[in-house]
């Protein structure tokens, strides 16, 4: 089943210059502007290999490519039997603790298993405003990040707590062990963060272009070669604490896409490196969990916070670097 279609276009001679998304619109089958802005925005569409803004003006002999992803229809997500760890809900929200390895909803090579089809099964009631595919998601976690997610089972609901996500007012903490220690023990990464142009699924820091990012972290414990951190998001990028800390080169410990299963330090050492295996099969994922989640019941107008235990792959790999360092 094909999951994204690839467009790839070249401006024809004598073309008088337009606004990408409006020669998009004009020539993808079944294309509207907003659609194609919303793909642009995403930084799917490249031309001669950079990604542009929506405002570019496309010339003659311009090499346009395009990825749109297809997003499966609403009829067309299944209800699925998948527990769910809910810590809350009412008749206007939930709030789910995911485990590693669940997508939060269906898309590309992921169309069954996901949150959506466990949230299907468990309530006829989610909210409806966003793209096909995805009811009640209201911000996600990566597949192999695990920890809590709001969800809304109303389109009022939804609109008010993603004005707090978009406002910057919802808060968020994470924990993560990563490699390396600090000079310091609080800080805060600034950069702007843009979609690879080597490896689309993945992304980079960057001086100039892409959209601003801000992660602030704090040491909790450091260990040999690697650190606990808690870290407070100002942002809400895609992968943005993986990429902030690949970029300071303190990768999240197991991350396989940004660095983090290589030994990054001490690597001449035969005991490190039987050491930091045997971790790694502790760990076969990011060890990165969405610890607290607060925001203000759209209701009640109540603030609500919501913690969760580190999941038992963390608790287990931070037990065993506290028995090494001991050593």
């Amino acid at each position: 089943m094909i999951k994204e279609k690839k467009y790839r276009f070249e401006v024809p001679e004598g073309k008088t210059r337009e606004r990408i998304d409006t020669f998009l619109a004009n020539t993808i089958e079944n294309a509207t502007r907003s659609k194609v802005q919303k793909i642009i925005e995403a930084d799917l569409v490249t031309v001669n290999g950079k990604v542009v803004k929506s405002n570019y003006k496309v010339k003659p002999f311009d090499i346009i490519e395009a990825f749109q992803p297809i997003i499966p229809r609403p009829e067309d997500v299944e209800p699925e039997e998948i527990p769910l760890n809910i810590v809350y809900e009412d008749d206007y929200l939930l709030v789910v603790n995911k485990p590693a390895g669940m997508v939060a909803h269906p898309a590309y090579a992921n169309y069954t298993g996901t949150l959506v089809n466990a949230l299907l099964h468990h309530s006829q009631q989610l909210s409806n405003v966003n793209e096909p595919g995805r009811p009640g998601i209201v911000h996600r976690l990566d597949k192999d990040t695990s920890g809590l997610l709001v969800v809304a089972k109303d389109d009022w609901t939804h609109a008010k707590i993603a004005e707090q996500f978009s406002a910057h007012s919802a808060e968020r903490e994470y924990h993560t062990i990563c490699w390396g220690r600090f000079d310091e023990s609080k800080g805060k990464i600034e950069t702007k963060i843009t979609r690879s142009k080597k490896d689309r699924k993945k992304f980079i820091t960057s001086d100039v272009e892409g959209k601003s990012a801000i992660t602030l972290y704090e040491v909790i414990e450091e260990f040999e070669f690697t650190s606990l951190l808690k870290l407070n998001l100002k942002t809400g990028r895609t992968h943005q604490i993986r990429v902030h800390l690949s970029s300071i080169d303190k990768p999240v410990f197991g991350d396989p896409d940004y660095g983090g299963r290589q030994i990054r330090f001490g690597s001449e050492s035969s005991k490190i490196k039987s050491a930091v295996k045997y971790l790694l099969e502790i760990m076969p994922r990011q060890a990165l969990h969405a610890k607290t989640l607060g925001f203000v019941h759209p209701k009640t107008n109540k603030f609500m916070n919501f913690d969760s235990e580190l999941p038992e792959d963390m608790q287990t790999l931070i037990s065993k670097l506290y028995s090494s360092s001991d050593n």
